[in-house]
C-alpha cells in the first residue's frame, strides 16, 4: 500500500505518519496484491480542539471511505480503522455469501443435452465473466459522462424520463449511439 498523508491545521510528524501506516497497514491481510494501493489519508484539527481523520482506500471493486472526529489523534486513527475493518469484513461476506448462492444454482440447474448433429454445428460460447449492478436512473447525456469516466465503449442506465433500459456507447468515428429498449 502507497500512503498519501496530509495534515489540514495540523503537521503531520513522522510518528503520526508510522503510527497511521502501522494502524491501516494491518488491512493488507484481507486483500491479495494490495502493491498498487493507494491510501488517501487527511489528517484535520478544528479550533475546538476536535481531530478529525478522514481515509479513502480505492480499490478495482471497491471504495473504502471512513471518516471519525475525537480529541486524540491516536484514538481517532484507531477508530477509523476499526470501521475500515467493518466494512471489509461486510463485503467479504456479502461477495462469500452471492458465491455460495451461484454455486447452489449450478447445482440445482439441470444439464441439457444437445444432439451430436447439433453440437458439432454450432460454435460454444463460453461466458467467462458477469458482471452485476444496478441501474441509476439519468439522462444520456450523463450517461456519456459516466462512460467516460469508466473508460468504456459502452454503458446501461435507466433513462430518467422514460423509466426504460438504455445504452450508449461509442461509435467507430467517435461520436456517440443511443439504444433505447421497447
Amino acid at each position: 500500500m502507497m500512503y498519501n498523508v496530509r495534515g489540514e491545521n495540523l503537521e503531520v510528524t513522522p510518528a503520526l505518519r508510522e503510527y497511521v501506516e502501522k494502524k491501516i497497514g494491518k488491512l493488507e491481510r484481507y486483500f491479495d496484491g494490495t502493491e498498487d494501493v493507494h491510501v488517501h489519508v487527511n489528517l484535520k484539527v478544528y479550533n475546538d480542539g476536535q481531530g478529525k481523520i478522514e481515509v479513502t482506500i480505492p480499490m478495482p471493486h471497491l471504495l473504502l471511505r471512513a471518516e471519525e472526529r475525537h480529541e486524540d489523534m491516536y484514538a481517532a486513527i484507531d477508530l477509523v480503522t476499526d470501521k475500515l475493518e467493518r466494512q471489509i469484513r461486510k463485503h467479504k461476506t456479502k461477495v462469500n455469501r452471492k458465491l455460495r448462492d451461484r454455486e447452489k444454482e449450478a447445482k440445482l440447474a439441470a444439464p441439457v443435452s444437445v444432439g451430436a448433429s447439433a453440437a458439432e454445428n454450432e460454435e460454444e460460447f463460453e461466458i467467462v465473466r458477469t458482471k452485476h449492478f444496478s441501474l441509476k436512473p439519468m439522462d444520456s447525456e450523463e450517461a456519456i459522462l459516466q462512460m467516460n469516466l469508466l473508460g468504456h465503449n459502452f454503458f446501461i442506465f435507466t433513462n430518467a424520463e422514460t423509466n426504460r433500459t438504455n445504452i450508449v456507447y461509442r461509435r467507430k468515428d467517435g461520436k456517440y449511439g443511443l439504444i433505447e429498449a421497447n
